[in-house]
């Protein structure tokens, strides 16, 4: 729980923000959340207590949860950055004509963090969420979003590594890497089953003006609606429109 960079005198700050993630991570009662956070039950009480009154928690039947001020400041956030709203329009139009559904993501650390979701009208209803968060290494927008990140790519694979982190056997680093220098060449990702089984994605990275990466599009569905020559071909689909909007955050092509 303990943070080593928090400034001097942010020790409360620092417990409150740790009570509200635990809470956020599935900590529903007052001992799991002194488990998970390390705290004493006293002042993880208190804590409660405070966050419950301004109404950063909520307490019920089911236990805690996140509450209606976070509720507020999570879209407040989110329509303060501008890509949602210069990719949404895109995103409808992708959407209504694929019938696949449609992910915006960002990479947020070492992690994807979803900005929008277009649920497809076919097919099984994927687990993503806005405000969720998947390994970078393991999902299309994830790797999408790698492209000009090779450097990363092994110590990333290997931290995510789905049996034990840190422990990925040689020969599945090196089909990783070879998978990856293949798609920034393409310019466009595909999660072939790697982060939900029967689930596929074609994804591509967007651009901000200075030519960085600056978040990724996904097109997502099961596998029958996904075979690989569609994969193929909507590989041009999707990378016209990541270029749209990548127009709209202003980047301009070669």
């Amino acid at each position: 729980m303990s943070n080593p960079t928090a400034p001097p005198g942010t020790q409360t700050l620092a417990r409150g923000l740790a009570v509200v993630r635990a809470v956020a991570d599935g900590a529903l009662d007052l001992r799991t959340l002194v488990e998970r956070t390390g705290l004493g039950r006293s002042t993880a009480h208190r804590l409660v207590q405070l966050l419950v009154a301004e109404g950063y928690l909520r307490t019920g039947r089911d236990g805690y949860t996140l509450g209606p001020t976070l509720i507020e400041l999570g879209f407040q956030a989110l329509h303060g950055n501008p890509l949602p709203v210069v990719a949404r329009s895109v995103l409808e139009e992708l959407s209504a004509q694929l019938r696949d559904t449609v992910h915006l993501a960002v990479r947020d650390g070492d992690s994807v963090l979803y900005l929008d979701k277009l649920p497809g009208t076919r097919g099984a209803e994927m687990r993503s969420r806005i405000g969720h968060r998947m390994p970078l290494t393991r999902t299309g927008v994830g790797m999408a979003l790698l492209l000009d990140s090779a450097p990363e790519w092994p110590s990333l694979y290997e931290a995510e590594a789905p049996v034990k982190p840190g422990r990925a056997r040689r020969e599945d680093v090196d089909a990783f890497l070879t998978r990856m220098r293949a798609y920034a060449e393409a310019g466009v990702a595909m999660d072939l089953e790697d982060n939900e089984p029967g689930i596929r994605c074609v994804a591509a990275p967007l651009h901000d003006a200075t030519g960085a990466i600056a978040g990724a599009v996904s097109v997502s569905a099961t596998r029958p609606y996904m075979p690989a020559a569609r994969m193929r071909g909507l590989a041009g689909v999707l990378t016209r429109a990541t270029q749209r909007i990548s127009a709209g955050l202003g980047h301009r092509e070669p």
